[in-house]
């Protein structure tokens, strides 16, 4: 079971690679992502939390897919992030939008890549590149946008899924839009389309 994604130290030093906050007519709305995995199988989500899982903007969540595989949930360029202890992935897409993807081991793509939607990022993992603490493998799956402002998961949909924070960290829902069926977070989910 996954516990809580504690990342202060990692998400301090990631938020000056990311840049300072651009205004919102920078950006262009929120893009149609899938989720970052294949479809169709079991997934485990620890839930909605701030990248340090205590403070600010609740623009992450954690996914564990039952085949361990994370993918780009759209196209865009990979940047690799350097820290002490290695590196981890964010993927720029068009429009203005940046995911971030930490805990991944087997980093399968490489710094200035171009990758499709669907295109095999890495395996989900425990990796801590930039400290912090990860019990179970997972992908710590983060909303920004490229001049790294956080953005909210809340009321964003991927991949045909409506995603609702928790009052509490690491909690929330997940609503299948095509027929409704709600899962409480954390919790488990099949990943339908």
């Amino acid at each position: 079971m996954l516990r809580r994604t504690a990342l202060a130290l990692g998400m301090a030093a990631v938020l000056g690679l990311l840049g300072a906050p651009a205004s919102t007519a920078d950006v262009a709305p929120f893009p149609v992502l899938a989720l970052p995995f294949e479809a169709g199988q079991q997934v485990y989500s620890a839930g909605i939390h701030s990248d340090d899982g205590g403070t600010g903007v609740k623009n992450a969540i954690d996914f564990s897919p039952a085949d361990r595989t994370v993918r780009a949930p759209l196209a865009g360029t990979v940047h690799l992030q350097h820290c002490p202890g290695g590196d981890w992935v964010t993927v720029d897409h068009a429009g203005g939008w940046r995911t971030g993807y930490y805990h991944l081991e087997g980093i399968a793509v490489t710094d200035g890549e171009h990758v499709e939607a669907g295109t095999v990022l890495g395996s989900t993992g425990n990796a801590l590149p930039c400290g912090g603490s990860s019990t179970g493998a997972h992908v710590h799956f983060t909303l920004w946008t490229v001049s790294g402002a956080a953005e909210p998961v809340d009321g964003k949909t991927i991949g045909g899924w409506r995603f609702t924070a928790g009052a509490e960290q690491y909690a929330g829902t997940a609503t299948h839009l095509a027929d409704n069926a709600v899962t409480q977070l954390p919790g488990r989910f099949r990943a339908k389309l």
